[in-house]
């Protein structure tokens, strides 16, 4: 090979390996709220500016100045920060740090978060068992009926004198859990009431929420509909002699990874249990809250199956669950166990939900000297907490006195991450707020039910800082972490690929089920994967075979569908409290603009607050930063107004930028001539 074209070959790839975005820039891969915190993490790096540019790096909209470096235990890494908050110019951009190069592309813009929030929910469409899945809905997803489940063996562990071993019962529909292909009442308690209180506290925004599936033109709203799903077979799961309810529906090994209609093993019900018993109780009881509206009878059905089971659990305190050996020629189940050696949250949870759909003081549980933490399925005590403290006006006199205490023990907790993520936090984000436990299996999950609390704090106290540590637990779920990683299927440029979840593993497309959320970095062992065990926040491998990262499951996802509902209906972020600058040093936040009328015809009309007397620019750009109009305006102390002729414009959205001074005013107009 000759010099010259070694030369070449050279440059050439060294052009190639700085065209590609650099993962040392964390950040979140969607995008932000237009008037939201924007935070990028910066690691490996001896910068101190940063830039916001244009994707084809030709207009620079805006510049920074980097934090210094903080050490993170958790990562190992020393972090900088880029806050760009008061950017706030819709449109598409990348951050630029010299050094480093430049991030994946993000976008700002009111309701980011819609498609998210409607592909996290739809992942559990996906994973539907007993049906087959349309085209119509899910695209080139579509897949044949799996599991039917209408022959459903009684095993020997679950065997009772009226229904013993060999009985068949009818258990269809439910999600399928995770990865694999059965489905469990434990991890459907929290997953379900995570959905169902999305819709409860939220119920605006998922009134007119589509999703494209099957139910949509029926009377349900559609998150309703994909709830019913899972609770019509948690309904089939009820032994009616007793009002127990079986752990789990189950093969007695995991399947292989083929698809649904191709895993026909023989499936059980396996064992009763107190956990299973009393979050099927709770469960029920909040979605007799939620469907009576809409059909009384079905409601009354899932409010008398809860009392029965939670009786049952109250007869028997202490059943636990522990996978069954080989009996009576029934074969050993292997199975996820959830399996649970505490059950008095489980107890509270649910006595707490019926005292709330009964008005029943003999139902309730809250006791001030518990403590709670964030829920996961073996926890679910804060769980009864978030429903009583959203219904507290709703109580009777004996829970509306407990009211106070129950608010404390929820502002407490939020608390703690709030300050961790404003004060402390390398990354500004509450993930860490509890060191290396954090990271455990699931941790995504962990980010999302952290979240869930800081918003019950934000709904009592409507404080916006409660808000934005939610906001910065999106942003980690979205690439703002350690691995630089999106940990939501279908969602950001460096995304999870190889998930561990057999449809997606089996069905021949190379992308996997979009919108689920992966397990995350994680301290777990046992699935054979790299572990880095001293920094957990970095312990991630995209690799199918590493379940304790790269699973799924509707735990995960439920959190992230309460997170991301929430804040698209609080709208806080869309719009300014007062006038936002493109740059927190030239901001005036005592300053407003107010441009009219909306849309722009021929002529706007601008009225400007201002402290200051002084020359200034007008200037109007579209969203790509291209200039059509500039002008010299004097600005005096006070009110000031001036009519702008846009009649040379194109019908579009525009920005209006004045640059006066020290401060920077900006708003986007749209002109419509019809």
């Amino acid at each position: 090979m000759n010099i010259t074209l070694r030369i070449t070959l050279i440059i050439s790839s060294l052009i190639t390996v700085i065209a590609q975005p650099n993962t040392d820039i964390r950040i979140n891969q969607i995008g932000f709220y237009t008037f939201g915190p924007k935070i990028a993490a910066i690691v490996n790096s001896t910068a101190s500016t940063f830039k916001i540019k244009s994707l084809d790096q030709v207009t620079e909209f805006s510049s920074g100045t980097l934090s210094p470096s903080v050490l993170w235990d958790q990562s190992g890494e020393s972090v900088k920060t880029a806050d760009f908050s008061n950017f706030n110019i819709p449109g598409n951009y990348i951050l630029v740090v010299d050094g480093l190069g430049y991030s994946q592309p993000f976008e700002i813009k009111e309701n980011i978060f819609v498609p998210l929030n409607k592909a996290v929910i739809k992942a559990f469409y996906y994973n539907r068992s007993s049906t087959a899945l349309d085209a119509k809905y899910a695209g080139v997803y579509a897949r044949a009926e799996g599991h039917p489940d209408n022959e459903i063996f009684v095993h020997a562990a679950a065997a009772s004198v009226k229904r013993p071993a060999g009985t068949i019962i009818s258990s269809p529909k439910g999600w399928y859990d995770a990865g694999d292909y059965n489905s469990y009442i434990v991890n459907s308690g929290i997953s379900t009431y995570s959905l169902l209180a999305s819709y409860e506290h939220f119920k605006e925004y998922y009134d007119t929420l589509n999703l494209n599936i099957p139910e949509s033109n029926n009377i349900l709203p559609d998150i309703l509909d994909e709830i019913k799903w899972n609770l019509d077979w948690m309904l089939t799961m009820q032994d009616p002699n007793d009002g127990g309810i079986y752990n789990k529906k189950t093969n007695a090994d995991f399947d292989p990874f083929v698809m649904p209609a191709d895993a026909i093993e023989s499936r059980y019900v396996v064992q009763k249990s107190t956990s299973s018993a009393c979050d099927f109780a709770a469960v029920m009881a909040v979605a007799y809250r939620l469907y009576k509206v809409f059909d009384l009878a079905y409601a009354n059905s899932c409010l008398d199956a809860a009392k029965k089971a939670y009786a049952w659990g109250l007869a028997n305190p202490a059943i636990y669950f522990t996978n069954p050996p080989a009996q009576n020629g029934y074969p050993a189940v292997v199975t996820g166990g959830y399996g649970d050696g505490n059950v008095t949250d489980e107890l509270e949870w649910a006595g707490n939900e019926l005292y709330i759909a009964t008005k029943d003081d003999s139902y309730y549980k809250f006791n001030n000297a518990q403590s709670y933490g964030i829920p996961n399925w073996s926890n679910v005590r804060t769980l009864g907490l978030f429903s009583l403290v959203f219904n507290r006006k709703n109580l009777t006199a004996k829970g509306f006195a407990d009211s106070t205490n129950a608010i404390n023990k929820l502002i407490t907790l939020a608390d703690k991450f709030k300050n961790y993520q404003t004060n402390t936090s390398p990354y500004k984000m509450v993930m860490g707020v509890n060191g290396n436990s954090d990271f455990t299996w699931g941790s995504s999950s962990q980010a999302a039910n952290e979240g869930m609390i800081l918003l019950n704090a934000y709904f009592v106290k409507k404080n916006v800082d409660y808000a934005k540590a939610v906001l910065s637990q999106i942003d980690y779920l979205l690439g703002r972490n350690a691995t630089g990683y999106s940990f939501v299927t279908g969602f950001g440029s460096k995304k999870v690929m190889n998930i561990h979840h057999r449809i997606s593993a089996a069905d021949g497309i190379a992308d996997p089920l979009p919108g689920w959320v992966v397990g995350g970095p994680s301290g777990s062992t046992g699935d054979g994967c790299p572990n880095n065990t001293t920094y957990l926040a970095k312990s991630f491998t995209d690799l199918q075979k590493c379940y304790t990262k790269t699973e799924v499951a509707i735990n995960w996802n439920a959190p992230a569908v309460y997170i991301t509902g929430a804040l698209e209906f609080y709208k806080i972020f869309n719009k300014p409290l007062t006038l936002n600058g493109l740059a927190s040093s030239k901001v005036n936040n005592s300053a407003a603009i107010n441009i009219y009328p909306v849309p722009v015809q021929d002529k706007m009309k601008i009225d400007l607050t201002s402290e200051n007397n002084s020359n200034g620019i007008l200037s109007i750009v579209d969203l790509a930063g291209l200039e059509y109009y500039k002008q010299k305006i004097n600005i005096n102390f006070g009110l000031n107004a001036f009519d702008v002729s846009v009649q040379g414009l194109n019908q579009g959205f525009y920005i209006v930028r004045i640059e006066s001074g020290n401060q920077i005013f900006v708003q986007k107009i749209i002109i419509n001539k019809n």
